[in-house]
């Protein structure tokens, strides 16, 4: 039994069990049953000293400051805890930090100690003991520490915990939380104030609270402003404007795709699977978001061939070409057709325009039109897309068509080309994992109500995406988009705006889509 199967040491512990996991349960859903204590969370701004921001790279002489032990007190007194009899867990950055702080502390009247890596294994046990007693005269306020109390600790009666340290690691912030979950008699709830300063990784947090671990920017954006209503239970989730501020400038400066960051989280889900994961494992297994994958090597199968290392792929430069254009231009979860017509082209073999109508009529209440097929066809064949590159690396072009011009015959098809390239298994197998995700996220995030001309109101699209979707023949330049492009039947002319939000200006305004 473990508490922390993905290791921030990278070593792999479900081989130890032949990858045979008898029970998981993660820490929203161990709240959803009532197996720990409720928290509510509070995210502070830290102080700013001589306009000096306070954070863990500050001169010393601003960390251990008079007006920042006052600023700390207050917040300390102004959330309390449960029951008014304080039993806390301070973390900080530094040894001399903890240490110093704890008799700035003791000097304003509290009963504190620090403990450190340094100290030994009585000196723990016996504050422990003295944070825990009911004999007031003995009883510790607080314990400040330096990380020796991420784990493997069992202090249940903690009813508050403060942050003085940025968030480095979803994984610690969460070893951390759990320090003060722990249920017991008397315990109504955790008290956690995070004292948040401009961090660079404060985009870690609504990972680590929400456990939200897909890195995906609009997912992370969302948490934070829906606050207490993602979380589960009674606990809330609360943030004052400068740190929610904060945290979404991190959350749009922070690089998503970092390949050493990619690679721990693949090897994660190898190490838990016992074998290569696809994209679909990352989503069942609420891991990264997949596509973050393909962003970073244009197919899922490219980032494996890299990350493992693998010298010669199996597959032919004009496979991978067709596995990069379908996984980045086709598979993207914006648009749902092509996605269907290429699964049951691969599945069944056959797929009707009248049974793709039919189908979409009846799972998603919309009709699709002659002008939407026509452009899914072009699209599948790659026509839309501008290459960058010399014409001819557009591979299969006009490789896929509608069969029979009969409209109640037309059948959708691909070329014998395609299907010679289909034929090896391995490209079967990755082509249509990247089929079925997108299908997958594209059901997520669709609202047959806010459904409007082939678009879901408030899901994000590039330029691209919204001419695809309006059925235009070929992606126009992007200079010429600047001058506005009116359809040739005058059905649409898109503009895209950027908003800048003024200060008086309700930061929900009242905006509509028109198409």
């Amino acid at each position: 039994m473990t508490a922390t199967p993905e290791r921030t040491d990278g070593n792999d512990i479900f081989q130890l069990f032949d990858h045979n996991i008898a029970y998981e349960i993660r820490l929203s859903r161990a709240m959803e049953e009532e197996m720990l204590s409720s928290f509510h969370y509070y995210g502070v701004t830290d102080l700013s000293i001589d306009n000096n921001e306070v954070d863990n790279k500050s001169d010393f002489r601003y960390l251990v400051s008079s007006k920042r032990v006052d600023h700390i007190i207050k917040q300390a007194k102004f959330y309390g805890s449960d029951n008014g009899i304080t039993r806390g867990l301070i973390f900080c950055s530094r040894k001399n930090e903890a240490v110093e702080l704890s008799e700035l502390f003791n000097a304003k009247g509290f009963k504190t100690v620090a403990l450190t890596g340094d100290s030994s294994e009585e000196e723990r046990a016996l504050s422990i003991e003295n944070l825990e007693t009911d004999d007031l005269s003995k009883k510790l306020d607080y314990i400040f520490t330096v990380d020796i109390f991420n784990e493997g600790i069992d202090i249940p009666k903690i009813n508050q915990i403060i942050m003085l340290r940025p968030t480095e690691s979803a994984i610690i912030f969460i070893q951390q939380l759990g320090r003060g979950l722990r249920k017991v008699d008397g315990k109504g709830y955790l008290t956690f104030i995070d004292f948040i300063g401009n961090y660079e990784n404060n985009y870690l947090i609504p990972i680590a609270l929400y456990g939200n671990t897909s890195y995906n920017k609009d997912s992370l954006r969302k948490l934070i402003t829906e606050g207490s209503r993602m979380i589960s239970g009674a606990s809330t989730i609360n943030f004052d404007e400068i740190t929610k501020e904060r945290i979404f400038q991190s959350i749009d400066s922070a690089n998503m795709q970092l390949f050493s960051d990619l690679k721990k989280d693949y090897n994660l889900l190898k190490f838990k699977l016992g074998r290569t994961p696809m994209m679909m494992d990352f989503i069942e297994h609420g891991s990264r978001d997949p596509f973050l994958f393909v962003d970073y090597s244009n197919s899922y199968y490219n980032f494996i061939v890299k990350v493992e290392k693998i010298e010669k792929s199996d597959l032919t430069k004009q496979q991978l070409k067709l596995l990069e254009l379908f996984s980045k231009e086709i598979n993207n979860s914006k648009r749902l057709e092509e996605s269907l017509i290429i699964k049951f082209l691969i599945e069944s073999g056959k797929l009707s325009v009248n049974e793709l109508k039919e189908l979409i009529l009846k799972k998603y209440y919309y009709s699709i039109s002659e002008e939407t097929i026509k452009s899914c066809v072009s699209n599948l064949n790659f026509e839309f897309i501008r290459e960058k590159k010399r014409r001819e690396n557009v591979v299969y072009k006009r490789d896929l068509r509608l069969r029979n011009p009969k409209p109640r015959k037309r059948k959708f098809c691909f070329f014998e080309s395609v299907c010679c390239a289909l034929k090896p298994n391995r490209l079967k197998v990755f082509l249509l994992d990247s089929v079925t995700f997108s299908i997958y996220e594209f059901d997520r995030l669709f609202d047959a109500n806010k459904w409007q001309n082939g678009f879901v109101l408030y899901r994000k699209y590039s330029r691209k995406d919204v001419f695809r979707i309006l059925n235009v023949s070929e992606n126009p330049v992007a200079q010429n988009v600047g001058g506005y492009l009116v359809s040739p039947d005058n059905k649409h002319c898109p503009i895209f705006v950027n908003y800048h939000k003024e200060e008086h200006i309700s930061s929900q305004p009242n905006m509509k889509m028109n198409l």
